[in-house]
């Protein structure tokens, strides 16, 4: 059988991308929003595609209020983009995971994927950050909410709503975001173990400390872990040597800190994808530590995360990807363990998402018919096959 032509429409602005988008419904051609295509595969296969929305001619960056440490973006400029100017002004948003290939992650597909990194542990995550958005509904209804808006629409917060809808119930065309201060003078404090008891309770120990840190992570890979904690700001060396301190105590190994550290948490985030192989995006608690290093070293996986959040990523590289990602699963049931990167053979053999409560894939499946009635952003892509 010939394989679907996909087209590709490419709106210049947010009432284009609305018309573009009725235009669609009325002729019931399934949709997939597109930025920076670093993150296309990630969800469940779906309904096949007729029509790619690219935002890359909506890219600009619409306001930088310094003062306020605010900023309106497009969804289509790249994150890249965005962090050179504002760093300009000694400012950043503090959302650094993956940029994939040529650094093309768009702020759009970084709300839509609800994508993290390392500052996660500091300053939160995608919906902590985004204060306001704009999105275009299959309807041609352009709706606003939060920041520098009127009010949301139908009672729903928008912005949260939005993160982490993998562009399944409208096209996001803008976000209002909150900035903060640039991190310069960066220093970590880092050990290693073989152990990993002894790793969990060293990391525990120092989620409870006030480090102030701006990153805390953890890394297994073999038969060997890091805890990997990271400051930033005049007494970064300082508050580093301190935590180095704190290692030794807990019996951790081979402890040091690294003024010069840009590599070490390009490693980590790196460690969240896979090019070839397939990676499980773990939401527990921290003290599912533990056992997602067990799952991981009997998958022979390798696992990078957030120590004091419990997320954690376990990527696979080789032969047998079905079988060690069922592995995984099943010792961390029930936590919730998500197929991001993957080849495809394997998201065809086994649901990306998982098992889903039935109360609450109602509920979506309610909200998917509010936002896109039409039913042609991306169907079947979402939990349970919404």
């Amino acid at each position: 059988m010939a394989t679907q032509e996909v087209a590709t429409e490419r709106p210049g602005s947010p009432k284009e991308a609305a018309d573009l988008l009725r235009g669609l419904a009325e002729a019931k051609r399934v949709v997939r929003p597109r930025g920076g295509a670093t993150k296309l595969a990630w969800g469940g296969k779906g309904e096949p595609v007729s029509v790619e929305l690219e935002t890359g001619a909506m890219n600009r960056i619409l306001e930088h209020n310094e003062g306020d440490l605010t900023a309106v973006l497009e969804a289509g400029v790249s994150l890249g983009e965005a962090q050179a100017t504002f760093a300009e002004k000694g400012q950043m948003l503090a959302l650094d995971p993956p940029l994939g290939s040529d650094d093309a992650a768009t702020v759009g597909g970084l709300v839509a994927t609800a994508d993290s990194g390392p500052l996660r542990h500091r300053y939160g995550g995608v919906r902590d950050l985004v204060v306001g958005i704009s999105i275009a509904l299959s309807d041609g209804t352009l709706a606003k909410a939060g920041g520098k808006v009127i009010k949301n629409v139908a009672g729903y917060d928008l912005a949260k709503l939005f993160t982490g809808s993998y562009g399944t119930l409208g096209l996001i065309v803008g976000v209002n975001v909150r900035l903060h201060p640039l991190q310069t003078d960066t220093a970590t404090a880092m050990a290693s173990t073989e152990h990993p008891e002894r790793l969990t309770t060293a990391l525990a120990t120092l989620g409870r400390l006030p480090l102030e840190a701006g990153c805390l992570d953890v890394a297994w890979q073999g038969h060997r872990g890091q805890a990997l904690v990271r400051f930033a700001g005049a007494a970064a060396e300082h508050q580093a040597a301190t935590t180095a301190g704190h290692m030794r105590d807990a019996g951790l190994d081979e402890v040091e800190t690294v003024s010069d550290d840009a590599a070490l948490w390009a490693r980590q985030r790196d460690g969240q994808r896979s090019a070839a192989g397939a990676v499980l995006k773990v939401s527990g608690r921290t003290s599912d530590l533990g056992a997602a290093i067990g799952a991981a070293r009997d998958a022979d996986g390798a696992l990078v995360g957030r120590a004091a959040q419990g997320l954690y990523w376990i990527a696979f590289e080789g032969a047998e990807l079905t079988e060690r990602v069922a592995h995984v699963r099943s010792a961390l049931e029930p936590r919730a363990c998500v197929l991001l990167d993957a080849p495809d053979e394997l998201r065809t053999a086994i649901d990306p998402w998982g098992p889903v409560d039935p109360g609450a894939l109602a509920l979506m499946g309610r909200v998917k018919e509010r936002f896109d009635p039409a039913g042609i952003l991306r169907p079947g892509a979402f939990v349970g096959g919404i």
